[in-house]
Parts: structure tokens; C-alpha cells; sequence
């Protein structure tokens, strides 16, 4: 099945700009969980959470299929 374009442009930046923020903001996370001020358990679960967010979001920016409009939902950019 080949991934069909539908969002537009505008839906591609701010996915592709979340995805970056998603990642680049999980770096304080594990740099807390590297120094053991956040609990290794929580903190590497929260970094893998953003990092998969984060990838999909790229992800669907980069190629302009949206998983939730897939799926059948609206959304508004």
C-alpha cells in the first residue's frame, strides 16, 4: 500500500517542527536521567516516548501522510 499525500504544506511544517521539538526537548531528560535526578525507569521511558513521537511526526511531515486523517479523524492544520 503506497502512503498518499493528504495534508498540505502548512501540516507538514508544524509536524516536521514538532518532531524536532519532541527530540531536542528529551535531551534535558536524559541528561536528568544520565545524572540520576530523574528515576532511570521514568526518565528512559519519557526519552523513548518523545523520541517515537517525535520520529513519526517527522516522519509523516517529511512524507504528507498523516496517521490520524489516515485513520479517518479531522484535524485542524
Amino acid at each position: 500500500m503506497a502512503l498518499e499525500c493528504n495534508i498540505e504544506a502548512r501540516g507538514k511544517f508544524v509536524r516536521l517542527v514538532f518532531g524536532a521539538f519532541a527530540i531536542i526537548g528529551s535531551l534535558p531528560v536524559v541528561a536528568l536521567t544520565l545524572y540520576g535526578v530523574v528515576d532511570s525507569r521514568i526518565g528512559w521511558s519519557l526519552a523513548v516516548m518523545a523520541w517515537a513521537g517525535g520520529g513519526l511526526c517527522i516522519f509523516e511531515g517529511w512524507s504528507g501522510f498523516c496517521v490520524a486523517r489516515g485513520l479517518g479523524f479531522r484535524t485542524p492544520i
